[in-house]
């Protein structure tokens, strides 16, 4: 990494939250080798407590890069955080409008050009599989791999929930809850190259890449995954807010 890339400001971040985050859990993280020393990446990890970004965030850091997230680009015209948010490299998304299905990929080719990393969570949410297996994912991780070639990293993670309830926002402060993050070998994409990027050819790719990510989990758990994926649609449920 780049000392520009891991620089004052990150180093200041780190020296707080890590500390914090140690009063709390014991965060062990595994497969670090599979995320690039250098250059751009998308980890794409499964989701199913608030405080989920925070221990990625962590787990990206002992890997050796900066965590990174896309975050919608009316946040970065709030006076404060909009200048919080841009000294620490997080990435605009356009989320409505008409530029809204340009947004990943913008995102996409500034990961490209700058090289830098990005989590994105492949559901869009939480899961809302009752025993917190991820659930369907969305396309547009694979999307903005296939089309930029960046690697995408599949990742797990478990004892978030122990740490923090699905949709509790209480945090369990003692004993120290241990988590484990795992990451996998990036997601071999190469069967798509030179494909349109139809509905069908997109659903496939991140059928893949949520089978790598449940894969990831069940390692973690030491159990065996659900043979069928969670679909809300099937449930009557909605794909954003609780439930």
């Amino acid at each position: 990494m780049t000392t520009t890339e891991r620089g004052l400001r990150w180093h200041a971040i780190a020296g707080l939250a890590l500390p914090l985050m140690g009063l709390i859990s014991s965060i062990r993280v595994r497969g670090e080798d599979n995320v690039p020393a250098t250059g751009p990446f998308i980890v794409a990890p499964c989701h199913f407590s608030a405080i989920d970004p925070v221990v990625m965030g962590v787990g990206v850091w002992k890997a050796g890069r900066v965590p990174r997230f896309m975050a919608k680009v009316s946040l970065f015209k709030l006076p404060i955080l909009g200048a919080i948010l841009r000294s620490l490299g997080q990435i605009p998304v356009e989320r409505e409008g008409t530029q809204r299905a340009l947004g990943p990929m913008k995102a996409a080719r500034t990961l490209a050009k700058e090289g830098h990393g990005v989590i994105i969570y492949p559901e869009g949410t939480l899961t809302r599989d009752p025993d917190l297996w991820p659930m369907r994912g969305k396309t547009g991780a694979v999307r903005m791999a296939l089309e930029t070639g960046i690697p995408l990293i599949p990742a797990a993670h478990w004892g978030t929930a122990d740490l923090m309830p699905r949709y509790s926002g209480k945090l369990r402060l003692f004993p120290r809850t241990p988590i484990t993050v795992l990451f996998g070998k990036p997601i071999d994409l190469s069967g798509f190259k030179g494909k349109p990027l139809d509905l069908k050819m997109l659903s496939q790719a991140t059928l893949i890449l949520m089978n790598a990510i449940t894969d990831l989990q069940a390692q973690l758990r030491g159990e065996k995954a659900p043979e069928k994926r969670w679909d809300p649609a099937e449930h009557n449920q909605t794909t954003t807010g609780k439930f």
